[in-house]
């Protein structure tokens, strides 16, 4: 045991659990990992969601009652979703109060069918926010091109968002614009901007996943030596256009008013490659202000294992943007990379949303009282 978890969270990094299901709720697990693992926040979305609902008896009851009312499998999932989120949100209600708002944060998923649909997606965010209706709530929103006017939108009307699918570092820039703009937005409203929170989720194995194939076809000594150093690298410098956006005045006129920063969240911090240390997505992502999100394999494979060192990010722009101007100078583009991985992104959460129908419908069909 080297509680490598408390030295990330006096780093500044706060540690999110990247699972939530019914039964981490009732069990007191849940409960237990914020006690003895510093846990701090939870995420979620379809496929956390899908896995849950077709394992266990957990959701039994509340599936049956839904089916007698005969709902629809839309309205079915968003009850059983948002209530779990609910019942998360109070059991992270202490870390929220006395982290001042900072954390015990529980994130839920706008339908990803509405990714490219900007008004729907705003309208979306309303009523998750309004079902929950918890203020530890983060609405998660992916980072399209509809979704950044969306962003600026829901923030504009107090609501705060955990925006997802961040892989490019100009899309980061324009998702900071967005969250501003927002800022801006709410402020000529007249609401209070310190209980408006975001993070930003740069999404980071992917990047690896999807460069080190790359390099793999081109088979090269130079190639190979380029392995698994893209995705740490694109993080690294997104956490200079975050200092850089907020250190500007633009972002000084807002702080003066209340506002807070949108931390810079690391998410798919898993290692696909089992040539990769485990911990890798972590290790090398220290700095303050930061958030973590991990699946729970992750969470004890840093507590076992994780070399936490201090910042690891502060400092490094420079071989960050040199790495990845090595793997463009073989070829590889990163624009379409970036691409690749967002229409990825978005085609797979709508696939698990499409499971999770599925799922949900099967167990509705199974649990439907007998007529009569």
């Amino acid at each position: 045991m080297t509680d490598a978890l408390k030295r990330l969270s006096e780093e500044g990094v706060a540690i999110w659990l990247d699972d939530l299901s019914r039964k981490r709720i009732t069990s007191g697990n849940l409960a237990e990992l914020i006690d003895q693992q510093h846990v701090v926040g939870v995420t979620t979305n379809p496929t956390i969601f899908q896995k849950a609902i077709s394992q266990g008896d957990g959701y039994d009851q509340q599936v049956s009652d839904l089916a007698a009312r005969k709902v629809t499998v839309e309205e079915a999932i968003r009850m059983i979703t948002t209530a779990d989120v609910r019942d998360a949100a109070d059991i992270l209600r202490p870390v929220y109060d006395a982290t001042d708002g900072q954390d015990g944060r529980v994130s839920i998923e706008v339908d990803p069918r509405l990714a490219h649909n900007t008004k729907a997606t705003v309208a979306e965010a309303r009523q998750l926010a309004w079902l929950v209706d918890r203020p530890n709530t983060l609405i998660k929103i992916p980072a399209t091109e509809a979704g950044l006017p969306a962003i600026a939108e829901v923030i504009g009307l107090g609501i705060s968002v955990n925006v997802t699918l961040i892989f490019s570092l100009e899309r980061y820039r324009k998702v900071m614009d967005a969250y501003l703009t927002g800022l801006e937005k709410a402020k000529e409203r007249g609401l209070d901007l310190s209980l408006i929170r975001s993070v930003a989720s740069f999404f980071v194995s992917r990047v690896d996943t999807e460069i080190d194939k790359r390099l793999n076809a081109l088979g090269t000594d130079e190639a190979k030596a380029l392995r698994g150093k893209a995705a740490v690298a694109n993080a690294r410098l997104a956490y200079q256009a975050y200092e850089e956006v907020f250190s500007s005045d633009r972002w000084q006129a807002l702080e003066n008013a209340g506002a807070r920063k949108q931390r810079p969240l690391w998410a798919s911090t898993g290692v696909k490659d089992p040539a990769y240390k485990d911990t890798m997505y972590v290790d090398d992502l220290v700095a303050p202000n930061t958030v973590n999100t991990m699946p729970e394999a992750t969470l004890f494979a840093v507590e076992d294992h994780g070399e936490i060192t201090g910042d690891t990010i502060t400092g490094t722009y420079e071989q960050a943007r040199a790495d990845l101007d090595a793997v463009e100078a073989l070829g590889i583009s990163y624009d379409d990379v970036v691409q690749v991985l967002e229409d990825e992104g978005v085609e797979k959460f709508e696939a698990s949303w499409n499971d999770l129908l599925k799922s949900t419908q099967a167990e509705l069909e199974r649990l439907a009282p007998s007529e009569g």
